[in-house]
């Protein structure tokens, strides 16, 4: 972790590059660690030029190929910012799994390394917009810029809320709770499907958080429109992990997954949900 002087000298000099921001932002970094190149340390300056952040505060959680810290913004709000930092090959493929045959993405096959993970943070934001505005419990999208998401931070005071696999281990999920829970998530996945025109595409216990007694989806980023080729496949993993997770580790009676998706997808999709 380089030290606050480094990092202020770091930010200096790239401001003397033309084009970029001329800003005051020895205030913005309060931890800046190895792994920002250049261009990441450029676009987070650029969003708060653009207002959508103020200060970056410490790790949330961390990954291969992105991390989440804690930032505040203007208005003294606490918010989730995601970096995309790299893309591993596994990660790659994984990637293309959901990419390719999403008509939002025809021709991105040979895009270099950069502009893929711009492009992946890019669905990320615009999947998180379109179930918000459905009324699905995600993190409210705030801005979005290169490789750079914004987005409510769900917890307080710098520390995330549980995912509901942690908030089921640490022996808080009543059994009350817990169908009130299973309803919630699969009512998320049925609007998601009809009127966000949407499949979560890798929806489980790790994908969920619980706060303040609710359930918040997250995670989206990988998440397909309807005329994905695999969109079905995708919804019947996304409900057959939930039905699973409430069964037989929670152990509560819950309706089987055939059940379910047959309840979701006999239902006539909303017209509109398909549009970009």
């Amino acid at each position: 972790m380089p030290k606050y002087k480094d990092v202020e000298e770091r930010v200096d000099r790239l401001k003397l590059r033309k084009r970029e921001p001329r800003l005051k932002d020895k205030d913005l970094f309060e931890t800046v660690e190895e792994v920002f190149d250049k261009r990441t340390v450029l676009t987070i300056i650029e969003l708060k030029r653009r207002k959508c952040l103020k200060t970056l505060k410490g790790v949330v959680s961390a990954g291969k190929e992105a991390r989440i810290y804690w930032g505040k913004t203007y208005s003294g709000e606490d918010v989730a910012v995601k970096i995309y930092l790299t893309v591993t090959a596994e990660f790659k493929k994984s990637m293309w799994k959901y990419i390719r045959g999403d008509p939002r993405f025809e021709g991105v096959g040979k895009l270099p390394t950069r502009k893929l993970i711009e492009l992946w943070a890019r669905k990320e934001f615009g999947n998180l917009k379109r179930m918000y505005e459905v009324g699905i419990r995600v993190p409210r999208p705030i801005c979005h810029f290169r490789n750079v998401v914004i987005m409510e931070f769900i917890g307080a005071e710098g520390k995330r809320a549980p995912l509901l696999k942690e908030y089921h281990e640490a022996g808080a999920l009543d059994e009350i709770e817990a169908y009130y829970i299973f309803d919630k998530i699969i009512e998320y996945v049925k609007v998601m499907y009809l009127k966000a025109g949407l499949v979560h595409g890798d929806l489980s216990e790790y994908n969920v958080m619980i706060f303040n007694g609710e359930p918040i989806i997250i995670d989206v980023s990988q998440a397909v429109r309807l005329d994905h080729p695999n969109a079905l496949n995708f919804l019947w993993r996304d409900i057959k992990n939930i039905v699973r997770f409430f069964s037989y580790e929670v152990g509560i009676d819950v309706p089987n997954e055939e059940e379910l998706y047959k309840a979701i997808t006999s239902h006539i999709v909303e017209k509109g949900s398909m549009e970009e």
